[in-house]
């Protein structure tokens, strides 16, 4: 939950619409209810969307932060 509620404050900041799509359902990035329902762990295929004036900075953001695995750290 954590990774989605870090998507959705990143999505916000941003005056696009984004769009998250698993499976033939898609998710709006700006909604944690959204996102959640699409039941996406990890190691599922994505497809992110970006339709707006800032469109291109929030695609490399959103992208930056699945690099990062969210800045989620794994305790061993």
């Amino acid at each position: 939950m954590r990774p989605a509620d870090k998507l959705v404050r990143a999505a916000s900041t941003f005056q696009c619409q984004i769009e998250l799509e698993r499976a033939g359902q898609v998710a709006d990035c700006r909604s944690i209810l959204s996102l959640l329902t699409l039941g996406a762990t990890e190691g599922s295929e994505l497809i992110l969307r970006a339709q707006g004036p800032d469109a291109e900075l929030a695609i490399r953001t959103i992208c930056q932060l699945f690099e990062n695995q969210f800045e989620e750290t794994t305790a061993s």
